[in-house]
Order: C-alpha cells, then structure tokens, then sequence
C-alpha cells in the first residue's frame, strides 16, 4: 500500500511554523545558460566561466568549533581537526577546492548571522545554514533522533514507553531542514562543474531538492548509519518519499554490503526496482539514469591520531596511566551514552568474566569512556542509571579498598586523554547491539602501534586485540579481531578471557594484519574511491536528454538518448495522410490494454479504434502479443480485418476468415517433457509463482512471489533449465517477473519482418511503419522495422515510427506515457482515416502466397 505523502513540497514548507527568511546570494557568479537539447526539458542546469574543480561537501553540522568572546561578545571560530568532514580533504587533489555546507553547533542571533556567513566562508569556505529554533528542534531532536535514528537501528515505536509514534509535524521539519540545506547549496554551487557530496541520514531528501533544480547536478550520497531490513524499513509511514529521493543520487554509498543489501532489497520490494552487478559496480535502472552503489567503510586520519599520540601531554597522560594501573591489565571501551551501544550488555559480561574467573579479581580493569550522548529524552537517561547501577555492584562485589574493576568517566575527555587509554589497553571491546561504522577499533590500532617520536618511556607496544561486535560496521574488515554477539553475555565474558590471555606472538600477528589495512584504508582513500565513483557515475550526464516529471518528493528525472521523444498525433498525422501503404503493430498487454487490468479482454473503444484503422485499405493492422491464439481469437472476434500474431509470433493469421499459419522454425516439442517437471520443483518451492503452458512455449511467473526469493530463485531457473536443455532448439530467456522456454527464431521481429516482406513482394512496398509496444520482447519489432531504412528493395525510405509506452531506455525513438495515451493516438489516426475521401481502393496484398 503506498505511503500517504503530501503533493507538493510547497505544502510541506507553507506551515507558519516554518517562516524562513529567504537568504541572499553572496558569492558572484558568471553563468551562461546551456540549451544544448532545446528549451524545454525543464532543465536549468547553467556553464561555469570557473573551471576549476569543486567538491561541495553537505553535512548537518560544518567541521567548525565556536566559541564566543567574553570580551567583545563576537564569535571566534577555528576549525575542527577531528571531524570525519575535515578530514576527508586529505583524499583530494591539491587543486581540488573544498565547500562545506552545513549548520554551526552554536545558535547565532539573526542580527549576526550575515556578518558570521560572509566571515565563515572568507575564511574557512564555511556556507553555514541557519535554521530557526524550532526547526532546529523538531528536525534535528525531533524527526532524526527519535525517528530515523532508532528505526535505523532496529527499534520499533512497538508502545508509547519504547520509542516515539510517527508525527507527521517532524516530517514537515525535516522536509522543510533539507530545503533550507537545498537553498543554501544553491546559493555556491556552478552545477556544470562541481560534485555534490551529502552526508548522512539527516538530509536523505535533499538529493531531490537539488535533482529538481539541476537535472544534472552531480551528486553523491554516503549513508553514515546502518539501514535496516526491508521488514524494519517498511515500517516508516514515508519509506518510499525517502527510497525515491535517495535514487535522485548518482552514487550512494554505504560502509558494508549488508546496508547496502538491505536498501536495494527495499527498492526491489516497495519500488519494484531490479540492480544488477556490471564489471564489479552495482547499479539501480531508474527511469534511464544507473544509481550506483558503493560499499566501503570509512577510515581514520593518520597524521591526526600520529600528531596526537606525539603530543607531550599524552606521554604525560601515559605515564600517569602506568603508575596508576601498575600491575592490572587494562580494558578499554570507548562509546557514546545512548541504548545502542551495549554499555550495559559489556558491563554485565565483564562481571561474568570476574564471577567464572576469581583469579582475575584484583588484577583486571574495564574503563568505559562514555561520550556525551547526541540527543535528549528517557532512553538515554534509562542507559545511563543501568550502566552506573551495573558498575557500581560489580565494584561493590569485586572490588577492594583501591581497586575498582570497572571505572566509568563520563566528562568530556580530550583526544590526547583517550590516546593515551588506547595506548596502554591490552584489549579494547566494543560492544554495540547496532551500530555504523564505529571507528573506535581503528584508532585503538594505530595508537598501540605507536610513533618512533613518542616518549612514554619504555617501547611503544606493537600488539593488540580487538573484541567487537558483529553488528558495527567495522566488523567485516577486521577479520583478526574477536567477533561476539553482545546479547550472549557469557559468550563476550570468554572472549574478554581470550584476549587477556591470547599469547603474544598471535598477538602480535593479529595486529600487524589490522594495522597494514587501516594504515592503507584510510579517510583519504575513502575520500578518494568515492570521488572517482562519482567521476565515473556521472561520466555519461551530458551526453542523454533530461525530463523532470512527479510532484513533491516522487520527482525524478528521466535520461535519455537526446532524440528520444514524446510521439504526437500533431507529429504524425501529416506523414500518416499523405501515406498510402501503412504497416502498425500493436502490442497488447501494456499498449493498449493496462498491466494492472484484473480483466484483459479489451474495452469496446479499442475494439471501435481497431476496427476503424483496419476500415481504412491503407492500412494493415496486426496485434502482436505473447498471449496464446484462443484468448486472442475471442478478444478480437468483432474485429474482421485485423492481423493477430499469437505466441510472439508463432501463430500468425492475417485476418478473421484466414487461417492460422504456423512458424516452421520449430516442429519438436519434446523438450517441453524436460523442461516442465523443472519448472514444476520451482512452482512448489516458490510461493505465488505458477506456470502458464502455451502451444509453443511455457512461461514460469513469479510475480506474486516474494519479490527477493522470486528473484532468486527465477536466475537459478534459468540457470537450471540452460543446463537441462542446452542441446534443444529453444531459447530460455528471463523478462519481467518471468522465465520463458519458447523455439529458437521466433521473436516478434519476426512477425514484422514476414508483414514487411509481403508487402514487397507483392508490389506494395511500406511507406508508413507504425509500431508501438511496452516491454522487452518489443525491442525486436523495434530493431526490425529500423533495419528497413536500409533495405535496398524499398524504392522508398519509409516513415518511421517505433514508439515505446513509457520513459526508459529503448531502441525506439518515440515514447507514450500510458495506455490512455496510446488509446488517443490510434484514434486520432483513426479520425484522419475517415476525414479523407477514399479515391483510391488499393487491392489486399496476399499474404498467404507471400509467408
């Protein structure tokens, strides 16, 4: 059932809440319009005097630190070493220039926020977005952290004590956020140059925002978060307004395949959206344009955490933490306070550990480092008096007088302080029941690996071991580390046991084989991937024809071939009268009759429009269908003159009194004995899918199957029956929802090519070639009816018109948005038919001699 969305994004930012000043232009820019394909495509996508290469990074908060003078009461600002957002400028060219949109973490008067724009982006190429207050609130607080936040990590809102209803008033925020966001990205960018680079789950429909404006803005998405399962996802009230505004993206990117997984299954399961893998890349087929998907996880910046570790005050902080833990073993975890990071679940296990293993008593230290928690309300209150109720009855239980095994420090540590931990762990454990990318064991890495300039003392340590969770992001890439389940507590109790124990030769082994890849995974070559993706994924945009059609956040563009276009009868009616030998053929499920019909047997208007173009001697007029002769037989009964090809083609009859001719491609059908009992072990194995037996053919249907297993199991179909009939003259062959066994040769090409060979061989060479169809099996008819062009036994060229029903990719040139549109255009051909006087009666060609 499709989401209730409202129609237009006006109607999402018209709320009086909402007021939001419209901001003024400020940097200059000399443009010129491109109109490389004409005017009207909706397109306003402008050249740049400016060639020089940009990258316009958008996150929700710029890598900016604020602080206000207590002297003047202005701002001072500086920037923020240790933002992932910063940092990935490092995986740019040197000339490349960098653009950072986003919001400050400090709220700045309206009186000020001019002056503090134009001194950010003079100074730090800041373009800040200033949000009022209650938009702030209900966006950020509001939709992000108690929507999209838990529901990315798996909670559902099941009750009112356990996560927050939907609220269509956050939506409008958030909506209202990412236009704000959109304004203020348009204020810099020089689309025809620049690449777009948004971050996180905060502005997922800004994509369609900035699509709507430049048609072939070049525009990256990278996901931050984990997305979750189709049966999660599908929850969301506004789960297909947030998949359509994604695919406005030409590259989306996530840190493990199994998000990634989990979004294109939710694009094959709500938008019915097949992708495919082409040399390596995965890619979604959307209205003409590729959406490519990246998996790569994020990685750390060396020289900072090197710097850091270099810096006096840590060799100070490490030598502090030796003289106090002196003879311990340390454990450390490093997390944010919110319900997703296992706090609790690593507390519980270590108190396991020390309860099996009395020995330990004493001897052992967990020091839990706990962030501040990013967002406000009772979960994260909830979190925080278990983990302080848990801790203080392991010390109580275990501890003594000077030795508390679990230490909790939940103040604002500084980097260097962290470091320092890292530095003297013997293992660090991070335990999140859900988590992104998580880049804690990353640094924990690089710090016990040390620098040469380091003074702690003695010799840098060169070993670690890592325990982590199997449901962080970082977990597939460090395969030396201890993966664990946090829910299984005794199971995390005798991994800490391990690691405290492992010798340290395999210690050692372990990591040396983490540290060559995150030495070599860095941000910089995360940065770096990503751009050269985009590069590539947006390498074809100016060379295909744009339209933008949908309303609100179903807006999407279509690309493609730049003589592609929309077929009308004001077009075509000139050619068509002043023809006199016309061939037209028609598909029939999904031309003139809709897909979606439960009735398939045609209205009494197409009936009355066939019947009229076949009333005309100019014309002949054939459906050309897959469906089986008997169905077409009674359908069209009322219609004398028409021509029916059956089967796609295998059955053939000019008109109503002729006789049914058979294609002598193909004679045996032995093979149906083989191939049926396999699609029958399908049929029972798939749920909804059913065989349909034709005359020449048998046609397996998944379409009511669920549409990932369908999926699957339709290309082991195929691959199965390949395998079991590759010595027979048939052709096995996948479409849409189906996988088909029918004789080589025979193709709805075929049928087109039999009619235009008549009517050359009876004199009555084709000046007019009408041809309109809808799926893959009518690109033969397309291809074929192109190749006249060249024929050299047409003393004329014809016309042409090979027209597809719907904007996507096809070998026709022409395209109909639907059936109705295709209903219209038959009868205004039909109109013009009768409106000419018939001075002319051409005699009926034989085809029976000719086929």
């Amino acid at each position: 059932m499709a989401s209730r969305s409202c129609a237009n994004l006006l109607d999402l930012v018209s709320v009086d809440l909402l007021d939001i000043p419209k901001t003024t232009r400020r940097i200059p820019r000399v443009v010129s319009v491109l109109d490389d394909y004409g005017s009207n495509d909706g397109d306003s996508d402008v050249l740049s005097s400016v060639c020089q290469e940009r990258v316009i990074i958008v996150a929700n908060q710029l890598p900016l630190l604020a602080q206000r003078n207590t002297v003047s009461g202005g701002w001072c600002f500086s920037l923020d070493e240790d933002s992932l957002r910063l940092q990935l400028k490092d995986g740019f060219s040197s000339d490349t220039e960098v653009i950072y949109v986003g919001c400050l973490k400090v709220d700045i008067d309206a009186s000020d926020q001019e002056e503090v724009a134009q001194k950010l982006l003079e100074d730090y190429n800041c373009v800040p977005t200033f949000l009022p207050p209650e938009l702030q609130k209900k966006f950020y607080h509001g939709f992000c952290k108690q929507q999209l936040w838990p529901l990315f990590h798996y909670m559902l809102p099941i009750c009112p004590d356990h996560g927050d209803r939907f609220d269509r008033s956050l939506w409008q925020a958030y909506v209202s956020a990412n236009k704000v966001f959109a304004d203020k990205v348009m204020e810099v960018i020089n689309p025809d140059n620049d690449y777009v680079w948004v971050h996180d789950y905060h502005l997922m429909v800004l994509p369609t925002f900035l699509r709507k404006r430049f048609h072939r803005i070049k525009l990256g998405f990278f996901l931050h978060s984990p997305f979750p399962s189709s049966e999660i996802y599908r929850t969301l009230p506004v789960r297909d307004e947030i998949l359509k505004a994604l695919l406005n993206s030409d590259l989306i990117g996530f840190h493990t395949f199994d998000y990634a997984r989990h979004f294109l299954s939710c694009c094959s399961r709500m938008l019915g959206l097949d992708y495919e893998s082409k040399r390596g890349y995965i890619g979604l087929e959307y209205y003409g344009r590729t959406v490519s998907i990246k998996i790569l996880p994020v990685g750390v910046h060396m020289g900072r955490l090197e710097s850091v570790l270099n810096l006096p005050s840590t060799s100070n902080k490490v030598r502090e933490i030796q003289e106090r833990f002196k003879g311990k073993k340390l454990i450390v975890g490093v997390d944010d306070m919110d319900i997703f990071k296992g706090i609790s679940l690593k507390l519980l296990a270590m108190e396991q550990l020390l309860k099996q293993h009395p020995e330990l008593q004493g001897k052992l230290v967990l020091v839990q480092i706990t962030n501040p928690a990013r967002s406000i309300g009772k979960d994260v209150q909830e979190a925080k008096r278990e983990a302080y109720s848990t801790a203080e009855r392991i010390n109580q239980t275990y501890g003594n007088p000077g030795y508390d095994p679990v230490i909790l420090i939940d103040y604002p540590v500084p980097l260097f302080e962290k470091i320092a931990f890292y530095v003297m762990a013997e293992c660090c454990i991070v335990n999140a029941v859900r988590d992104g990318m998580n880049l804690v064991p990353y640094k924990y890495i690089v710090c016990r690996q040390g620098t040469q300039q380091m003074d702690i003392g003695e010799e840098s340590p060169r070993m670690s071991t890592l325990i982590v969770s199997e449901f962080i992001g970082c977990s597939p890439s460090l395969s030396g580390a201890i993966r664990v389940n946090p829910w299984n507590i005794d199971a995390v109790a005798d991994a800490l046991n391990s690691a405290i124990t492992m010798p340290d030769a395999e210690k050692q082994l372990r990591h040396e084989k983490h540290y060559r890849y995150v030495t070599s995974h860095d941000i910089a070559y995360w940065a770096r991937s990503f751009e050269q993706d985009l590069k590539r994924a947006c390498k074809d945009h100016y060379s295909r024809r744009c339209w933008g059609i949908g309303f609100g956040l179903g807006f999407r563009v279509v690309a493609l071939s730049p003589n592609f276009r929309k077929l009308s009868i004001e077009h075509i009616v000139t050619p068509y009268n002043r023809t006199c030998r016309r061939a037209i053929f028609l598909d029939y499920d999904g031309t003139v009759m809709p897909q979606t019909s439960i009735s398939k047997t045609p209205s009494s208007e197409v009936i009355a429009v066939l019947n009229n173009l076949c009333s005309d001697p100019k014309n002949t007029v054939f459906i050309v269908s897959g469906r089986g002769r008997s169905s077409l037989s009674e359908w069209f009964a009322p219609c004398e003159k028409l021509g029916i090809a059956a089967e796609h083609g295998y059955f053939i009859r000019w008109g109503k009194t002729s006789e049914w001719e058979t294609c002598s491609l193909a004679t045996d059908f032995d093979w149906k004995s083989i191939a049926e009992p396999v699609m029958r072990l399908y049929t029972e194995t798939t749920d909804g899918s059913y065989i349909e037996s034709k005359e020449s053919a048998l046609v397996w249907h998944h379409q009511d199957a669920d549409p990932n297993f369908g999926s699957c199991q339709a290309k082991e179909l195929l691959d199965h029956l390949e395998s079991v009939l590759a010595n027979e003259p048939v052709v096995v062959r996948r479409g849409q929802h189906i996988v088909e066994v029918k004789p080589q040769g025979v193709t709805k090409g075929l049928v087109a090519e039999k009619l235009l060979s008549a009517m050359v061989s009876s004199g009555k060479p084709p000046d007019f070639v009408m041809c309109i169809g809808d799926d893959r099996s009518d690109e033969d008819m397309f291809e074929t009816i192109s190749s006249t062009v060249s024929c050299p036994s047409l003393p004329v060229v014809p016309e042409i018109y090979a027209c597809t029903v719907g904007q996507k990719p096809s070998k026709a040139r022409y395209y109909l948005d639907d059936t109705v549109d295709v209903v219209k255009l038959l009868q205004g051909l039909a109109a013009s038919s009768n409106q000419q006087p018939k001075r002319t009666i051409l005699t009926q060609v034989s085809f029976e001699s000719a086929a």
